[in-house]
């Protein structure tokens, strides 16, 4: 059963929100960084970015870290961070043009992650899992909740809808045209409810922040080593995450690009792919798969339908039917010579938001000679694999909403 808890965030008063919070750090270039930097002095951007109060911005590691600290300590002293009085669940809705996200910010227990009642659905990065754990223990805070998905449940809905018809705590537009509001769940009855609510929920999925959510959990394995008097209550035995219904995730499929054909021409490669592939070439038709284990092939200036020939591929276990798995074991593998799909050299991936087009315009560029495109893999697959204690390969699924920073932050030191 999922622990779940309201916490004491600390946040900008209501004048400063839009201001103060922003898109996550990796998202910016480093000219969109300067600007920000230079032409808002509330961003968060300033405490995560350190240096620029120096003019040094190759400031890195450790010391890095003790500054984005330091920085957090300013805005706290200036009142631009406050700490609520009393512990909270935080309501948080983004809509988009296209999407209407809404979801509870919240507090989730590092013990759910290790009794897998918090399953994950990505491999992590051993370096950097040990790089932002070195970062949690210097700041001493979290500024981005790991999103985290489960099934739609009506107690907590109603909860929600509740509060959402008062007045939002914040509600602000940002330049990409994203409405966002949230409203803060303080009322004993309520709190109790949710908490009840989760617990009654056997599994939570982790949708977004898998490096964050085991970066987390290492430092409280750590903390608690050194701690005489741990007794598993402490805040660090807890990490903020985003709990989104099932529903409401907007899921999206990466494209694969590739850089060489292992030697081989583009005839040879389509008599290769024609053991595992029906292949229909469809010109300058753009084509985008409208069903599983359909793809989407442009090679020298044409696309190309590939239907997987079921009678000829294994299907031996849950990871085996997903079209990214299906594309590895009979191409990427055997036939182009990728056998580390996370770290090699010659694949590059790509989010499929839009019409498909970029399947041809970054292979018509010549920095590719061919690419792949699949449908979108869905929460049910994604869930089925979980539950049967397999990993997706990376890259499978690009899934919304992206969360700001800084909204609400998690101090757990």
């Amino acid at each position: 059963m999922a622990i779940v808890k309201p916490f004491k965030a600390v946040r900008a008063p209501r004048d400063k929100a839009a201001l103060v919070s922003s898109k996550s750090y990796e998202i910016y270039t480093q000219e969109m960084l300067n600007a920000k930097l230079a032409f808002n002095p509330y961003s968060f951007l300033h405490v995560i970015n350190p240096g620029y109060k120096y003019h040094k911005q190759d400031i890195t590691g450790e010391q890095r870290f003790k500054l984005v600290h330091n920085r957090y300590l300013e805005f706290k002293e200036d009142n631009i961070f406050l700490q609520d009085e009393a512990p909270s669940f935080y309501i948080y809705q983004k809509t988009t043009p296209t999407h209407t996200f809404c979801g509870i910010i919240a507090a989730t227990s590092v013990e759910d992650y290790h009794n897998d009642v918090i399953k994950k659905h990505e491999s992590t990065l051993r370096t950097r899992e040990l790089l932002f754990e070195n970062y949690l223990k210097n700041t001493g805070f979290n500024a981005e909740p790991v999103l985290l998905t489960y099934p739609d449940n009506t107690t907590i809905e109603s909860i929600i809808e509740k509060y959402k018809s008062s007045r939002p705590e914040y509600e602000f537009s940002t330049t990409d045209k994203d409405l966002h509001l949230l409203w803060t769940i303080t009322e004993d009855e309520d709190l109790e409810t949710i908490t009840k609510a989760f617990g009654n929920i056997d599994t939570l999925y982790i949708a977004d922040g898998h490096h964050r959510s085991t970066s987390s959990c290492l430092l409280a394995q750590n903390l608690a080593k050194d701690n005489p008097n741990h007794t598993g209550k402490e805040d660090y035995n807890f990490f903020m995450s985003y709990l989104l219904p099932e529903s409401q995730l907007s899921i999206y499929e990466f494209n694969r690009f590739i850089k060489d054909l292992n030697g081989l021409s583009p005839d040879e490669f389509l008599i290769e792919l024609d053991t595992y592939f029906r292949i229909e070439n469809r010109g300058q038709e753009l084509y985008k798969p409208k069903e599983k284990h359909h793809f989407s092939m442009y090679l020298n200036g044409e696309f190309y339908a590939l239907y997987l020939r079921k009678s000829v591929y294994n299907f031996s276990d849950t990871l085996s039917e997903l079209d990214s798995e299906i594309l590895y074991r009979t191409v990427l593998k055997p036939i182009l010579g990728i056998e580390d799909i996370r770290n090699a050299s010659k694949i590059m991936y790509s989010q499929d938001k839009s019409d498909g087009l970029e399947l041809k315009t970054k292979v018509d560029s010549g920095d590719f000679k061919v690419s792949f495109g699949m449908q979108a893999t869905s929460i049910q697959e994604i869930k089925k694999i979980v539950d049967a204690g397999l990993i997706m390969p990376p890259k499978t699924t690009y899934i919304e909403p992206k969360l700001r920073s800084a909204l609400t932050i998690y101090e757990f030191l």
